[in-house]
Protein backbone atom coordinates (compact mmCIF):
# COMPACT_ATOMS: atom_id res chain seq x y z
CA UNK A 1 0.00 0.00 0.00
CA UNK A 2 1.14 3.36 -0.85
CA UNK A 3 1.81 6.36 1.30
CA UNK A 4 -1.42 8.15 -0.47
CA UNK A 5 -3.52 4.93 -0.28
CA UNK A 6 -2.44 4.73 3.52
CA UNK A 7 -3.42 8.60 3.66
CA UNK A 8 -6.60 8.42 2.61
CA UNK A 9 -7.83 5.06 3.92
CA UNK A 10 -6.68 6.73 7.62
CA UNK A 11 -8.98 10.12 6.39
CA UNK A 12 -12.20 8.21 5.31
CA UNK A 13 -14.22 7.65 8.68
CA UNK A 14 -13.80 11.81 8.97
CA UNK A 15 -15.36 12.95 5.69
CA UNK A 16 -18.78 14.07 5.75
CA UNK A 17 -21.49 12.00 4.20
CA UNK A 18 -24.42 14.38 4.59
CA UNK A 19 -22.92 17.11 1.65
CA UNK A 20 -25.65 17.75 -0.23
CA UNK A 21 -24.31 18.49 -4.30
CA UNK A 22 -22.92 21.85 -5.16
CA UNK A 23 -21.32 22.98 -8.01
CA UNK A 24 -19.47 26.49 -8.82
CA UNK A 25 -21.54 28.65 -9.49
CA UNK A 26 -24.48 27.69 -6.89
CA UNK A 27 -25.75 30.09 -4.54
CA UNK A 28 -25.39 28.42 -1.06
CA UNK A 29 -26.03 29.12 2.60
CA UNK A 30 -23.05 27.70 4.71
CA UNK A 31 -24.49 27.13 8.09
CA UNK A 32 -21.05 28.19 10.43
CA UNK A 33 -21.24 27.12 14.03
CA UNK A 34 -19.52 30.34 16.02
CA UNK A 35 -18.59 30.15 19.55
CA UNK A 36 -18.30 33.15 21.89
CA UNK A 37 -17.09 32.35 25.25
CA UNK A 38 -19.55 29.36 26.34
CA UNK A 39 -22.14 30.19 24.20
CA UNK A 40 -22.19 28.59 20.33
CA UNK A 41 -24.87 29.76 17.47
CA UNK A 42 -25.12 29.11 13.80
CA UNK A 43 -24.29 31.75 11.84
CA UNK A 44 -25.65 31.60 7.99
CA UNK A 45 -23.12 33.24 5.70
CA UNK A 46 -24.82 33.28 2.49
CA UNK A 47 -23.06 33.40 -1.62
CA UNK A 48 -21.94 32.17 -4.89
CA UNK A 49 -19.26 29.42 -4.76
CA UNK A 50 -16.41 30.65 -7.13
CA UNK A 51 -13.87 28.10 -6.73
CA UNK A 52 -13.55 24.40 -5.22
CA UNK A 53 -9.93 22.96 -5.03
CA UNK A 54 -8.64 19.94 -3.19
CA UNK A 55 -10.34 16.26 -2.85
CA UNK A 56 -10.83 14.41 -0.25
CA UNK A 57 -10.51 15.19 3.26
CA UNK A 58 -8.63 18.67 2.22
CA UNK A 59 -11.11 19.94 -0.62
CA UNK A 60 -11.82 23.46 0.13
CA UNK A 61 -14.42 26.06 -0.97
CA UNK A 62 -14.38 29.57 -2.04
CA UNK A 63 -17.69 31.71 -1.40
CA UNK A 64 -18.14 35.21 -2.40
CA UNK A 65 -20.81 37.70 -1.38
CA UNK A 66 -21.11 41.73 -1.66
CA UNK A 67 -21.77 43.46 2.01
CA UNK A 68 -22.35 47.31 1.99
CA UNK A 69 -21.13 47.12 -1.82
CA UNK A 70 -17.97 45.40 -1.37
CA UNK A 71 -17.13 41.93 -1.77
CA UNK A 72 -16.24 39.52 0.92
CA UNK A 73 -14.96 36.36 -0.03
CA UNK A 74 -14.44 33.46 2.30
CA UNK A 75 -12.77 30.11 2.31
CA UNK A 76 -13.77 26.83 4.17
CA UNK A 77 -12.96 23.28 4.26
CA UNK A 78 -15.91 21.07 3.55
CA UNK A 79 -14.89 18.45 6.06
CA UNK A 80 -14.91 21.18 9.25
CA UNK A 81 -16.30 20.96 11.93
CA UNK A 82 -17.56 24.23 12.37
CA UNK A 83 -19.86 23.83 9.27
CA UNK A 84 -23.18 22.88 10.35
CA UNK A 85 -24.50 21.96 7.21
CA UNK A 86 -24.99 23.21 3.34
CA UNK A 87 -28.00 24.28 1.40
CA UNK A 88 -28.14 24.85 -2.29
CA UNK A 89 -30.66 28.18 -2.51
CA UNK A 90 -29.95 28.48 -6.31
CA UNK A 91 -28.28 26.34 -9.34
CA UNK A 92 -25.95 29.12 -11.64
CA UNK A 93 -24.86 28.17 -14.59
CA UNK A 94 -21.11 28.50 -15.05
CA UNK A 95 -18.92 27.26 -17.42
CA UNK A 96 -15.39 27.55 -15.75
CA UNK A 97 -14.18 25.39 -12.81
CA UNK A 98 -13.28 29.16 -10.83
CA UNK A 99 -15.58 32.18 -11.28
CA UNK A 100 -12.69 34.97 -10.39
CA UNK A 101 -13.92 37.31 -13.27
CA UNK A 102 -16.96 38.12 -10.65
CA UNK A 103 -14.75 39.68 -8.54
CA UNK A 104 -14.18 42.56 -11.52
CA UNK A 105 -18.01 42.67 -12.33
CA UNK A 106 -20.66 45.30 -10.79
CA UNK A 107 -24.43 46.00 -10.77
CA UNK A 108 -26.62 43.22 -12.93
CA UNK A 109 -23.33 41.49 -15.06
CA UNK A 110 -22.57 39.99 -11.68
CA UNK A 111 -25.77 38.00 -12.28
CA UNK A 112 -25.01 34.20 -12.95
CA UNK A 113 -27.63 32.62 -15.83
CA UNK A 114 -29.64 29.86 -13.25
CA UNK A 115 -29.69 26.42 -14.61
CA UNK A 116 -32.56 24.87 -15.60
CA UNK A 117 -32.30 21.98 -17.79
CA UNK A 118 -31.43 18.65 -16.92
CA UNK A 119 -31.92 18.92 -13.12
CA UNK A 120 -35.13 16.93 -12.71
CA UNK A 121 -32.59 14.27 -11.65
CA UNK A 122 -30.06 16.42 -9.55
CA UNK A 123 -32.80 17.99 -7.15
CA UNK A 124 -32.76 15.13 -4.86
CA UNK A 125 -29.58 13.69 -5.14
CA UNK A 126 -27.48 13.82 -1.99
CA UNK A 127 -24.49 12.55 -3.01
CA UNK A 128 -20.94 14.46 -2.75
CA UNK A 129 -19.30 15.87 -5.60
Amino acid sequence: MSTQQLLESLTTEQIKSDIPRFDVGDTINVHVRIVEGEKERVQVYQGVLIGRKGRGIDEMITVRRIVDNVGVERQWPINSPMIAKFEVVRRGDARRAKLYFLRDRIGKSRRLRNRRRGMKHVEGLKTVH
